[in-house]
């Protein structure tokens, strides 16, 4: 059934192979196995449901808390010649009962169904009266409340499964997980004997970084002219600075629209439409916007402000990238969106925040604080072992970093905290430190301290940022939910009482300048632009008159494939990745007809190009690209072994009598000078 598989994904969807962890977790639901499948964004979820959902006799139901995910599913199944439909509250009532009629009359090979629908009886029924072969249940995180985004909905699913006729296979995904929500989704959903796969959680393709600006609209003005005509959001906190910062972009000519939750329906409708249908660049929102959001050329996400966790943040961040090009994430970190975020935990977590909220705040803090690796951070939070120090594409890996001796400074808080006997918060610490004349201070006579204004000289700020930093390094800890209280680990006696220096370390603004400029294209690839222009075009005139996104009908990586390598015929466009039989049959001809046209003007020799063995070479490339051991620059310890191939094939050794010397299979030779060339040319 495997090869069935293989040749339904090349048929329906344009690709050769599947992307890295798809295959094993098909291979076990097709061998009807529970499964459970943690992947980043962009890294295939849905084809591992959809390619068995094709293998299948009957019907798979897909349950997705994301309404607007499941329009872009479905528009773009049906554009590969897929029958499927969704189910949930935007269908007219007349609309609604067709699709439930198709759906007993065996139409449609995948229904996508909101949760919230296991309630309705009529729903329920129709489970009992079609032939279902799978459930999937996709975002399966919302089953736990220790997830970032608990959906009650979700707990009825694992009883609506129970009560079928029939127990058909059950598969959960999520492209975030710690291991107690693993565990929560494994029970709660009653997978049984599942096959867990974690393919990892790095998204080689992003970088990631943190900036402090003084002023974070100048930064945002600043990051937007460096990245002129690409696509992207900011995300805020509150719907008072989505605002703001939407119409400071308005009338400084970009073009932009925004979303949240204090909008009319239509007019957030309007807003996201026109963002995915590439009529505005940016879109400017509350995290309201973006769950499910399919958009595969989102070429930046900034966090004007701090998320709430990590969780949330990774996720949010997630959504650029997804076709697998280079995309940045920035997060603009201001102490006051710790206030803020509490404010919010607080408001919106039934009035009762529990302590696990406020650690996962911390742990975020933590992240906009540390001075290693950002990428090693992410992952470890997620139980992720990395065997590397440096990932070479964050902020913090990629700059020039000043080192400062902050020894004094931090015995002076260290020493403070103890003379305050462990019991105060941040903002009562830095004013003793501070020399601050308050009642709350004098009723206290912390005045009286040797510790009292021993930092006036500092800003609130810097004296903050030094405790923050203090904290993330395991000197100081947070102790309590609502309102924490600092207090010391057994790691600051060797400060307070020994010889133990510290430094922090802080970028210098040139190595930011310099990274700026050099920021991603969308694609680090030598391409034809005048003609890939010309393709758009052609995409989006297609789009408009079928009303789906441009990305439904070729991803730019698709168009790019085809400015590399110049298809004039149906047998060259099928070497293009993203290109199957139903969309080659149906708009391929309007896409070879100006490729022709170019080449002719152009006076392009064809001649020269083995296509076919360029194809595969890019195709195969980027496969490595995708997968989690991407380069020698990026996992260094893990890509030693390849960095020797390569200089031993580029010193004029061939293929074979370097696995001779080397003692490996001419396979293995040729993936690690594939995984190399990958690297030093940007895919």
């Amino acid at each position: 059934m495997l090869k069935k598989a293989k040749d339904l994904l090349k048929h329906y969807f344009g690709y050769d192979s599947f992307r890295h962890g798809q295959e094993e977790i098909i291979s076990h639901i097709l061998s009807k196995e529970d499964c459970l499948a943690i992947m980043p964004t962009g890294a295939g979820k849905s084809i591992c449901y959809q390619i068995p959902a094709l293998v299948f006799e009957g019907t798979t139901i897909v349950i997705s808390p994301l309404i607007s995910l499941m329009k872009d599913q479905v528009d773009s199944l049906m554009q590969n010649g897929i029958m499927a439909t969704y189910i949930n509250s935007t269908l007219s009532t007349e609309d609604y009962y067709q699709a439930m009629e198709n759906a007993r009359l065996g139409v449609y090979k995948i229904i996508y169904v909101a949760p919230e629908r296991l309630n309705s009886d009529n729903f329920v029924n129709l489970l009992n009266q079609i032939n279902i072969s799978m459930f999937a249940i996709d975002e399966a995180h919302c089953v736990s409340q220790w997830g970032h985004d608990f959906r009650p909905s979700y707990t009825e699913i694992a009883n609506i499964i129970l009560n079928l006729k029939t127990r058909p296979v059950v598969t959960a995904f999520t492209a975030t997980a710690t291991e107690i929500v693993k565990k929560d989704i494994i029970n709660l959903l009653h997978l049984n004997n599942s096959f867990t796969l974690t393919t990892g959680f790095d998204r080689p393709n992003l970088s990631f970084s943190v900036e402090i600006p003084s002023d974070k609209k100048k930064y945002v003005f600043d990051f937007l002219e460096k990245h002129p005509n690409e696509s992207g959001i900011i995300y805020c906190l509150s719907r008072k600075n989505t605002d703001s910062l939407y119409e400071a972009l308005l009338e400084n000519g970009f073009s932009v629209s925004k979303y949240h939750g204090g909008m009319s329906d239509s007019a957030r409708n309007k807003n996201q439409n026109d963002f995915i249908f590439d009529k505005t660049n940016i879109m400017v929102a509350t995290n309201a916007f973006g769950m499910g959001i399919d958009k595969s050329n989102i070429r930046f996400v900034v966090h004007y402000n701090m998320p709430k966790d990590l969780e949330s943040y990774y996720q949010e961040a997630g959504r650029s990238g997804r076709d697998g090009a280079k995309a940045e994430c920035v997060l603009l970190y201001n102490r006051s969106d710790i206030v803020s975020n509490k404010f919010l935990i607080e408001q919106t977590v039934s009035n009762n925040p529990s302590a696990i909220e406020y650690q996962k705040l911390n742990d975020i803090v933590d992240y906009c604080n540390t001075d290693k690796c950002l990428r090693k951070y992410i992952l470890e939070y997620f139980g992720e072992e990395t065997d590397y120090e440096e990932c070479g594409n964050c902020s913090n890996c990629n700059s020039e970093i000043e080192s400062t001796n902050i020894t004094i400074d931090a015995k002076k808080i260290l020493s403070c905290i103890k003379r305050m006997h462990e019991r105060f918060g941040l903002s009562m610490v830095t004013d003793v430190l501070k020399g601050a004349n308050t009642a709350k201070i004098k009723s206290f006579k912390f005045e009286q301290l040797s510790t009292y204004g021993i930092m006036s000289e500092y800003s609130k700020e810097t004296i903050k940022e030094i405790i923050s930093f203090l904290v993330s390094e395991g000197y100081i800890n947070c102790i309590g939910d609502k309102y924490p209280i600092l207090t010391l680990t057994p790691s600051c006696n060797d400060i307070l009482f020994g010889d133990e220096e510290i430094f922090i370390k802080r970028k210098i603004e040139k190595a930011k300048e310099k990274r700026s400029s050099s920021s991603n294209n969308a694609v680090n690839v030598e391409y034809n632009h005048e003609l890939f222009a010309i393709l758009s075009d052609v995409r989006r005139n297609i789009a408009q008159e079928l009303n789906v996104p441009p990305f439904i009908v070729f991803a730019d990586t698709s168009l790019i494939q085809m400015c590399i390598i110049y298809p004039t015929s149906l047998n060259e466009l099928d070497l293009i990745s993203g290109v199957g039989k139903y969309k080659a049959d149906n708009y391929g001809k309007y896409f070879i007809n100006e490729i022709q046209k170019f080449v002719k003007e152009h006076n392009i020799e064809k001649t020269s190009i083995n296509i076919e063995e360029f194809s595969k070479k890019t195709k195969a490339i980027k496969k490595v690209a995708s997968s989690s051991d991407l380069s020698n620059e990026e996992k260094p310890k893990k890509e030693d072994t390849k960095t020797t191939t390569y200089n031993l094939y580029v010193s004029g050794k061939t293929i074979q009598e370097i696995a001779n010397l080397r003692g490996v299979k001419t396979r293995t030779i040729e993936e690690h000078l594939i995984s190399c060339y990958a690297a030093r040319n940007g895919y």
